[in-house]
């Protein structure tokens, strides 16, 4: 159930990849760095509990409104390390991954692991490619033409204006991946359901009982809505960042080597380690689509290597400030956006305020 590595398969450590992978793994840049992870494990563990006890402590007030961007940057956080996990950046065997997966994903942070890594797999292998990767294919926004030209109702008025709809739409964010763990654990199609199921069920009684008892009702509803709106926000801008606004490729377009396959659709951030660290490493996202169990802490020394090596085979490697890189993915909405058949999504929404 981990996540998958393509490196790992002796298939495509051909060619540049394979002297790529030679230098990096010289290096010392794949070896499992246990320390790194169980210093930053404990970091997120003391803060949840330092959190959770401030949320007592204040009991039924307003100002609990300001802990829910701190509970939604932490529970950011825990997602990103349950996605090192999945990528055996941390435990060397599948077993002891997919638990600590599992109760990372299901009983910390609410979300099927095992809906993830599926989701997560396909994106891996085939980046930005249409029909194939999820990403490319999201429910929130569109990214070709085609796509536009399939929306309909209030759904193509969304995609029209989704450039300026953008930070809101991220906000569901949140919502969708609750969505999507319900019905996955509803069908059971997960190699754990009895667990997942259990660990996701314990997770949401325990927080609706910790609102209830601390909050008033009206209280519980908006700090629970403050808080998956800003989680949603903020792992949306973690990940938007390394594929939007780069080029996508078509369904049926012939597989490009796995360097290539890998580089031209992802983007890299420049930034300072605060950014990355916000990022949980995945700024430098080149460097975790082609050592997928490269520990975040390498990422950055490997940046070096690999963008050194890509200048050496003339593979284009792109890096942007964090300001330029939403523009960047704005513009690329925008252009998209505007594909969209104009009038009848405009109609159909001002029937449903009506």
């Amino acid at each position: 159930m981990t996540v998958q590595d393509p490196s790992q398969d002796g298939t495509v450590r051909r060619g540049e990849f394979a002297e790529l992978h030679r230098r990096v793994a010289g290096a010392g840049l794949l070896r499992r760095r246990p320390l790194y992870y169980a210093c930053r494990g404990a970091a997120l563990v003391a803060a949840l509990a330092g959190l959770l006890v401030c949320f007592v402590a204040l009991g039924a007030s307003w100002w609990q409104l300001g802990l829910a961007p701190l509970f939604a940057l932490l529970f950011g956080q825990l997602a990103l390390l349950g996605h090192d996990v999945a990528h055996r950046a941390v435990f060397a065997d599948r077993r002891t991954t997919d638990l600590v997966g599992i109760v990372l994903g299901n009983l910390v942070v609410g979300m099927s692991y095992g809906w993830w890594v599926d989701d997560h797999n396909r994106h891996h292998a085939h980046p930005n490619r249409v029909g194939h990767d999820p990403a490319a294919d999201s429910l929130l926004f569109i990214r070709t033409a085609e796509q536009a030209r399939q929306t309909k109702g209030l759904r193509r008025f969304v995609a029209r204006h989704q450039a300026e709809l953008f930070f809101p739409l991220l906000s569901l964010q949140a919502l969708g991946l609750l969505v999507a763990t319900g019905v996955t654990l509803v069908r059971g199609t997960v190699r754990h359901p009895f667990l997942e199921r259990t660990l996701t069920g314990l997770h949401y009684a325990l927080a609706a009982a910790l609102t209830a008892v601390v909050l008033t009702p009206l209280q519980a509803l908006a700090f629970t809505v403050l808080f998956g709106a800003l989680l949603g926000v903020y792992l949306g801008c973690v990940f938007a960042p390394n594929h939007k606004g780069m080029p996508l490729t078509g369904p049926d377009a012939e597989p490009a080597d796995f360097l290539r396959r890998q580089v031209l659709p992802s983007r890299n951030l420049r930034a300072g380690r605060l950014v990355h660290t916000l990022f949980g490493g995945l700024g430098h996202q080149i460097e975790h689509h082609l050592f997928p169990t490269m520990p975040a802490a390498a990422l950055r020394p490997a940046s070096h290597l690999v963008r050194a090596y890509c200048a050496e085979v003339g593979v284009p490697y792109a890096e942007t400030g964090l300001t330029a890189c939403f523009r960047e993915i704005l513009r690329d909405l925008r252009t998209a956006g505007r594909s969209t058949p104009a009038g009848s999504g405009v109609a159909a929404a001002a029937a449903a305020a009506r």
